[in-house]
């Protein structure tokens, strides 16, 4: 039996299922465009691995005892679906777990975007943005919560080594996350 959350969460969906369809049918609108460019690179696109594994803490936004204590082998592993569309930049969605700071999993779930430069079977790049949603032990107790990062990567055909930026203040943030990634 479904609990009453469940029951909510289903009934919901049902009643936004005949409106959504309606905005996604409308590639003109901005909800439409989004449906489109999410469905072409989940249909169209093609399959890789993502294997995050160092996360580097700006040194000089923490004291070295802060640093000492941060886990920075941020060994994980994700699935993603990527394209490149008609003027060649590249999308993607993903879902990615890895050890965050703390030695704790953290779990990300996103669309990504990148203008590329240079040939797409050659040496290439790109810079571009990430929206996801995540969730921490340390912020609300998995609490999912939404972000925006920026991300650049340099690409030689399908392999990549890509970077994130998280922003961040004295004692917080400030941390460059690296990941590789290999189509197939």
């Amino acid at each position: 039996m479904l609990s009453k959350k469940h029951t909510f969460a289903a009934l919901v969906a049902a009643s936004l299922s005949g409106p959504a369809a309606a905005v996604c049918d409308d590639p003109s609108s901005f909800f439409g465009s989004v449906c489109k460019r999410l469905g072409d690179t989940w249909n169209d696109g093609k399959s890789e691995v993502l294997l995050p594994f160092y996360s580097y803490h700006l040194r000089s936004s923490y004291s070295q005892e802060k640093i000492d204590s941060f886990e920075e082998n941020s060994w994980g592993i994700g699935y993603g679906r990527s394209r490149y569309d008609d003027k060649g930049n590249w999308h993607s969605l993903y879902a990615m777990g890895f050890r965050d700071s703390h030695a704790k999993f953290e779990p990300a779930l996103g669309y990504a975007y990148q203008w590329m430069w240079g040939e797409k079977e050659a040496l290439h790049a790109g810079l571009g943005y990430t929206v996801f949603v995540t969730a921490r032990s340390d912020i609300g107790h998995y609490v999912p919560f939404p972000g925006i990062l920026p991300i650049a990567s340099l690409n030689y055909g399908r392999t990549a080594m890509n970077v994130s930026y998280i922003p961040g203040g004295k004692g917080n943030g400030n941390v460059m996350f690296l990941w590789g990634s290999i189509g197939f």
